[in-house]
């Protein structure tokens, strides 16, 4: 019961089976399965995770600047910026990040528990502080709802 509480009630037998013998104890998955069942003790799925995506935000949108060009001759000319999910041990969050088309490199992120217009603002803010605000940059975004805000 200890090991099935400590695996936040995820594991079922063959994954119990498995923490249970590296702690050294010597059970096979049988034993487990039944030892469960006795104490009506069942795991929890984990439930699916499903971006949202709302391409009918409704919001106004920049025009398309970039139009498929993604080559940058020098730093500061064309910065791209998107959001993505990732799991962790505690739950999912959202990564925005900001990468420069000229070096490749992540010049602005931020992360958070939500998708907001603020983790997008915030990944924006990083990169204007660390080039310095560049003056006459292009912008790259998929236009969602975060990235067409008033904020």
């Amino acid at each position: 019961r200890e090991a099935f509480s400590d695996a936040k009630q995820r594991y079922g037998a063959p994954r119990l089976t498995d923490e249970l013998r590296a702690q050294g104890y010597q059970f096979n998955v049988k034993t487990v399965a039944a030892s469960l069942r006795r104490q009506g003790l069942r795991a929890k799925a984990s439930r699916r995770f499903r971006p949202v995506s709302y391409r009918k935000h409704g919001l106004p949108v920049s025009e398309n600047l970039l139009k498929q060009d993604f080559y940058a001759s020098g730093p500061n000319q064309k910065w791209v910026d998107d959001i993505t999910y990732l799991r962790t041990g505690e739950g999912w969050l959202y990564l925005a990040v900001v990468i420069d088309l000229w070096s490749r490199s992540v010049i602005g992120w931020s992360m958070s528990s939500r998708m907001t217009a603020q983790l997008a603002c915030d990944a924006l803010q990083m990169a204007l502080w660390r080039r310095k605000c560049p003056e006459n940059v292009i912008v790259h975004t998929d236009r969602g709802g975060q990235y067409c805000s008033t904020d």
